[in-house]
């Protein structure tokens, strides 16, 4: 029989509920916990991840396989994997195995399966995307702000609003996620910008009325508005430094539901300080939870808005958490029936190497 641990972020008494829907949760576990036990199986779920004598840390030695997820992730070091000798399979419940060493995984035990639930949650995070351009471009949150004071000054927030029609957006890769907000942002009359290493189809181009540019430098000088939604890796770590963000129009927008290492955090927040970038937004952090101390939780520009950061949120809707929850039962059970029968396209590592050649790159 298997040991299974699932490392997931603490849903308190809301999760607890009988009809909550927080599948990926400590209290609801995906909704594996019978079905796993059923078949004589082990699990044992934990958020607790952090530090020399985490659960996590104490349970991983003897686990066969890992659950974990983007929004409160297990991260799994060389050092970690060197110390789980029974680890075969780690899944990502939900999209972005980045927290996992892949590198490692590819060594470890003769090769550690490495898998995620593709396309699980990718309308969830576009749909989060537009929600967060508009938040910052009609100057919402100061002028919430100002509501909940008890004030009433309609000059004060509406001399930093705009519209979004007319404006120029990009997106920094045009995977599952980027182009779904280049489709939802079509009927808003935007001009549309993308800069990826692989084209759109000419059709997929020509019906959302986008242009693919040929550097990531020359967009960024056309774009009033930015969307990062590329994956985390080597060449995009840190990629979002003072350098490439002084490239950017002086007044615009930048947003992240990609990875919080790729945006050098310290040059975000004082871009924002300076009026460099008029808002930030988005829910990603590195690390996860995010410190209270982070930077990026009280940067704003100098009138005193731009910020629209929230919790790692935007890919774990209710909806989002069924369709991830259900694919990571199929990756079990496609590895607990012996058939390795994965779906392609949720496979990062297998067989002791990389399942594509540009992981991440079309997600």
């Amino acid at each position: 029989m298997v040991k299974v641990l699932m490392v997931l972020y603490d849903g308190g008494k809301i999760a607890a509920e009988k009809d909550s829907g927080l599948l990926g949760t400590t209290q609801k576990e995906l909704g594996l916990r019978s079905w796993l036990e059923e078949q004589g199986h082990t699990l044992v779920t934990t958020s607790d991840k952090d530090g020399e004598n985490s659960q996590f840390d104490q349970e991983l030695v003897d686990a066969e396989i890992i659950i974990t997820t983007p929004f409160h992730p297990g991260y799994l070091t060389a050092e970690r994997l060197a110390k789980a000798k029974n680890l075969k399979l780690a899944i990502t419940a939900g999209i972005g195995s980045d927290h996992v060493d892949l590198n490692a995984a590819n060594k470890t035990n003769g090769g550690i399966t490495v898998a995620e639930v593709t396309g699980s949650n990718v309308v969830s995070v576009a749909e989060h995307v537009v929600m967060t351009i508009l938040i910052l471009i009609r100057n919402f949150v100061p002028a919430h702000e100002q509501v909940e004071r008890g004030d009433w000054d309609v000059a004060a927030v509406a001399d930093k609003e705009f519209d979004l029609a007319g404006k120029t957006v990009g997106t920094v890769a045009v995977g599952r996620i980027g182009e779904r907000v280049l489709q939802r942002l079509k009927p808003f009359g935007c001009r549309l910008l993308y800069y990826d290493y692989q084209p759109l189809s000419e059709e997929a181009q020509n019906t959302i009325g986008c242009k693919r540019m040929d550097s990531l430098e020359e967009m960024l000088g056309e774009c009033d508005v930015v969307t990062i939604n590329c994956p985390l890796h080597e060449k995009t770590k840190g990629l979002f430094n003072k350098d490439l963000i002084e490239k950017m129009r002086t007044g615009s927008y930048l947003i992240n539901t990609a990875r919080g290492a790729i945006v050098v955090k310290e040059d975000v927040a004082e871009a924002l300080k300076s009026g460099k970038l008029a808002g930030y937004g988005g829910d990603v952090w590195f690390p996860q939870p995010a410190p209270k101390d982070h930077p990026l939780r009280t940067a704003k520009n100098p009138w005193g808005g731009g910020n629209a950061m929230v919790p790692h949120m935007s890919g774990t809707s209710i909806d989002a958490q069924r369709r991830y929850a259900k694919g990571t039962e199929e990756i079990l059970k496609s590895y607990l029936s012996g058939k390795h029968d994965y779906r392609p396209e949720d496979l990062i590592v297998h067989n002791g190497d990389y399942a594509t050649k540009a992981y991440g790159q079309r997600k």
